[in-house]
């Protein structure tokens, strides 16, 4: 079964501050979308460095969302960009695909 995110991290850090918590959870809604717009883009064009900085960034939202398989294989998957591979993009998109879904419904 693929690891599902969650907001146990999220949950953690705010902890009783539900404002700051709506206001964490806000600002990866909004960033999401744009990083994997950007992501999706750089990958069609094969611009391998500029992907795997883009890799580099949304990487830390995996880890945020409780997804620290995913964010393994995206620390892999960056490095395998910076050497001029994309093994891992069916992976990585999947991953991609999920957290989307996730935040749509939260």
């Amino acid at each position: 079964m693929q690891e599902q995110p969650n907001l146990n991290y999220v949950n953690q850090l705010s902890g009783d501050d539900l404002e700051f918590r709506d206001s964490f959870i806000s600002i990866i809604k909004q960033e999401f979308p744009k990083e994997k717009e950007l992501y999706l883009n750089c990958i069609d064009k094969q611009m391998t460095k500029q992907t795997a900085d883009i890799v580099h960034k949304i990487k830390h939202k995996f880890s945020i969302l409780g997804m620290e398989e995913s964010y393994r294989m995206a620390v892999n998957y960056e490095r395998e960009l910076l050497e001029g591979r994309t093994n891992s993009e069916n992976e990585f998109k999947s991953v991609l695909q999920i957290i989307e879904v996730y935040l749509n419904i939260i």
